[in-house]
């Protein structure tokens, strides 16, 4: 099927077809579905043939326990879920508005860049726009730029997470994130000369990012250029406060970016060790979806982005 004629098929949906696909996919029970929608079972099976009569195929393969999507049904649940977030949080907007509100931003970032650039950009918005409702979703790259590809966020300061992202997404490098590593107060590491880095891999507990993340792979492609192996015990965390609570109350050593642990370092918390890792650490960026107008707030918060990050390098 040729991208133009997809498209002018896509645009014959109607929205209760696409809360019947996103719903559908999710729970794989047509009978489930239809009480969701609030029709009867027959209603539900016809509304599912006329969405596949539309796409002259097989959307969805009858199991004998429930039903799966097919190739074509997993591209049109994604897409309908993807339509009906951006709805939802369209609708939220205009009712926020008719109230007297001016509008929402959601934006994502990376932990490394929301204690400094992203911070402070927010408040400079607010300042200009007092009555204008931001979020701010902390998450790793890679979860960043799957909210981005859904709707959830409106723009993302992260990095790609995978090498074609840049067919989805335009990218505006702003800056990176130093990358240190730390241990607790009073660890044995630090009242003695620092270990060769291949026995801290093979000897001590290590609290790293998950390996979807731009920072963990950056990490191990270090390693393997000095023909180092992976540390031998290893905690996958991707959560700020999870992995703070851990490396104080454990003998682990704990890689993350300079401006999280800030704090924790000042008052003597954590202390650093005097290891170079996390220098090949591709800078991060603003992230937008390609193709997509953007209105304000989203404009103004971009353009602030941009001018305090000339500042911060």
């Amino acid at each position: 099927m040729r991208m133009e004629s997809f498209q002018l098929l896509v645009a014959r949906l109607r929205y209760k077809h696409l809360l019947m696909l996103s719903t559908l996919g999710k729970v794989g029970n047509l009978h489930q579905t239809a009480v969701v929608m609030h029709m009867s079972q027959p209603a539900a099976t016809r509304m599912l043939s006329e969405i596949e009569r539309v796409f002259a195929c097989q959307l969805f393969e009858r199991m004998a326990k429930g039903m799966r999507p097919t190739k074509v049904g997993e591209m049109l649940v994604e897409f309908a879920d993807n339509a009906l977030t951006r709805l939802d949080r369209c609708a939220e907007e205009v009712h926020r508005y008719q109230l007297g509100g001016r509008g929402q931003l959601t934006v994502g970032a990376i932990m490394g860049a929301a204690p400094d650039l992203v911070a402070q950009a927010i408040i400079e918005m607010k300042r200009q726009r007092p009555m204008l409702q931001i979020r701010l979703m902390g998450e790793t790259s890679d979860q960043l730029v799957a909210l981005l590809e859904q709707g959830k966020v409106d723009i993302a300061i992260a990095r790609y997470a995978t090498s074609i992202q840049h067919n989805q997404f335009d990218f505006e490098p702003l800056g990176n994130e130093n990358m240190v590593t730390v241990v607790r107060r009073g660890h044995p590491l630090t009242d003695a000369p620092l270990p060769p880095l291949e026995q801290l891999l093979e000897h001590w507990p290590w609290i790293l990012q998950p390996l979807t993340t731009p920072a963990r792979q950056a990490l191990e492609k270090e390693l393997e250029m000095e023909g180092l192996m992976s540390p031998r015990d290893i905690i996958e965390c991707g959560s700020i406060f999870a992995a703070l609570q851990l490396v104080q109350k454990s003998d682990a050593l704990l890689v993350m970016a300079e401006s999280v642990l800030r704090d924790h370092l000042n008052i003597g918390l954590i202390e650093m060790l005097p290891l170079n890792l996390g220098r090949t650490l591709s800078p991060f960026g603003l992230l937008t979806r390609k193709d997509t107008f953007y209105g304000e707030p989203v404009t103004g918060f971009c353009d602030i982005l941009r001018r305090n990050a000339v500042q911060w390098e």
